[in-house]
């Protein structure tokens, strides 16, 4: 463009002149800075926001804005090197194909790291409250990328006589994310104000090229901790073990498509679906009780063919959490996984449990719950870890759990674990029904019978005598223990056929 024909100096008829101001905000207009992302194997947040929403759907709110640094920089240099002010706000319908235009509209928030390092300024802000502000009043799910390296202190248009904090995003999203489902995803550096953002978020997604913390390198070093690079600070094998990602994605193409498969589970049902075949569930139990198997192949089987989504799998590795579907409709999944501490919940697993089933209360999902545990974990260690409190909030989840939630016992249902996995009992769930290999009890069978029959046990002088006995006592307790003397004694609510548990979870929820 000639010096003769700028935005903004009264040579453009005035749609020329706006769609040139407009210009400046694409890829198109910025191959700098789109090369620079591509080199680092990156997308750029436009290419982000394309794959994301449906194609044509999206509106764009604060389009025009540009950095608030007017007193130290040519409008023409913002125009074209603060573009949005760094982060892309607006409506859209995501899914809708699948899902329905109603039920496909969403709020999306892109923060763009080629503008200013995706740090958040004045006119950011501004942006972030608008769009928040929308999808609260309109009860819009949200999608958020995260990227960038949190407060910025350059904008010099803006000045108080104080530190800076009367901002309103932060709270805000708060709570957006108390009322509807919101999705965070993150590649590359997501630092301070950023971070904040994404851990707010119920679903968190990151690419394996993520470093998520508090704190950037800058702050870190200047409150006297030392001096970090920023791949040193909150990298992705951290952040996978410590609960705060829900998915892993190798870039930013799979953490997109996970997000808007996430999605899809809280707008609703699908027409379409196809499962695998039932009957090898009556296989899938081995004859041996004491012998562990793939839960997750179980949970494949009884899910409509490809959606079963995990979540935090890197965290409380004992309990599996995650979505399914079951002819269409979307469900929250609880498991015990028997690979893992034996089934047992430790206190990492009831707060992924705890956490989830809140989820799940949140988006509307009813529960599924397939239960195989001799219960909570014991020991001393257990207590170190704050075992009574962590525990505990499990059952405060199932007693504030308004979703239906329907528990099929695959094997072991012991203790305060078990019921703990009913929503606190076996009366609490629409329907509570084991597989003829259920087994349940007040504890772990081997260990009532040497608590129950200690003095017996020790009276038995010889070894192997010993060893008849205690296999004598534990089949008896295990005869009276059976799902069918359970269902007899009206515990738990039947007993079924495994190749009947996805007629037998829709038939309950109905």
């Amino acid at each position: 463009m000639s010096n003769k024909s700028r935005p903004g100096d009264g040579t453009l008829a005035p749609l020329e002149e706006l769609n040139a101001q407009l210009a400046f905000t694409e890829d198109a207009q910025r191959p700098d800075a789109v090369a620079g992302r591509h080199s680092r194997g990156f997308r750029t947040a436009r290419e982000n926001l394309a794959d994301l929403v449906d194609e044509g759907s999206f509106v764009e709110y604060g389009q025009l804005a540009v950095a608030a640094q007017r007193g130290r920089r040519e409008l023409d240099d913002l125009r074209t090197n603060t573009p949005a002010d760094g982060v892309i706000t607006g409506l859209a319908t995501i899914n809708a194909e699948r899902i329905g235009e109603p039920s496909a509209r969403a709020a999306v928030i892109i923060n763009d790291y080629t503008v200013l390092a995706g740090t958040q300024g004045y006119y950011h802000h501004l942006k972030l409250d608008r769009m928040i502000s929308v999808a609260r009043e309109r009860q819009l799910p949200t999608v958020m990328y995260t990227e960038g390296g949190g407060g910025r202190p350059g904008d010099t248009d803006v000045t108080t006589g104080s530190g800076g904090l009367n901002v309103t995003s932060f709270v805000e999203w708060a709570r957006l994310c108390s009322e509807v489902p919101t999705i965070a995803v993150n590649n590359g550096y997501c630092f301070a104000g950023n971070a904040a953002l994404l851990g707010s978020a119920d679903v968190r997604i990151a690419t394996r090229t993520s470093w998520i913390g508090m704190a950037g390198p800058a702050m870190i070093e200047g409150g006297g901790l030392g001096s970090y690079a920023p791949k040193e600070i909150g990298p992705i094998e951290v952040h996978q073990g410590n609960g705060v990602l829900d998915l892993i994605a190798e870039d930013e193409e799979e953490a997109t498509a996970l997000a808007r498969k996430v999605l899809e589970y809280a707008q609703g049902d699908v027409k379409g679906w196809a499962c695998a075949e039932q009957g090898s569930l009556r296989t899938a139990m081995p004859a041996d009780r004491r012998f562990a198997y793939d839960v997750r192949g179980i949970i494949e089987t009884i899910a409509d063919e490809g959606t079963f989504t995990e979540l935090t799998r890197g965290f409380g590795g004992a309990i599996i959490t995650g979505f399914i579907r079951i002819e269409g409709r979307p469900l929250g999944l609880l498991a015990n996984d028997c690979k893992v501490l034996g089934g047992a919940i430790d206190s990492e697993g009831s707060d992924k449990a705890a956490r989830f089933l809140a989820l799940c209360d949140k988006w509307q999902l009813p529960v599924v719950s397939l239960c195989d545990t001799p219960g909570f974990m014991v020991g001393p260690a257990s207590e170190v870890a704050g075992a009574p409190t962590r525990m505990s909030a499990l059952f405060a989840a199932g007693a504030t759990l308004k979703v239906p939630l329907v528990c099929l016992i695959l094997r072991k249902a012991y203790g305060l674990g078990a019921m703990a996995m009913a929503g606190g009992g076996f009366h609490i769930p629409l329907y509570t029904g084991a597989w003829p290999t259920g087994e349940t009890g007040p504890m772990g069978l081997e260990g009532a019978v040497k608590l129950g029959f200690k003095k017996e046990l020790e009276a038995e002088q010889d070894p192997q005598a010993r060893e008849k006995l205690f296999n004598e006592l534990l089949d008896a307790m295990y005869e009276k223990g059976k799902a069918a003397e359970s269902a007899a004694a009206i515990e738990i609510d039947g007993v079924f056929d495994p190749a009947d548990s996805r007629r037998t979870i829709l038939r309950a929820l109905a």
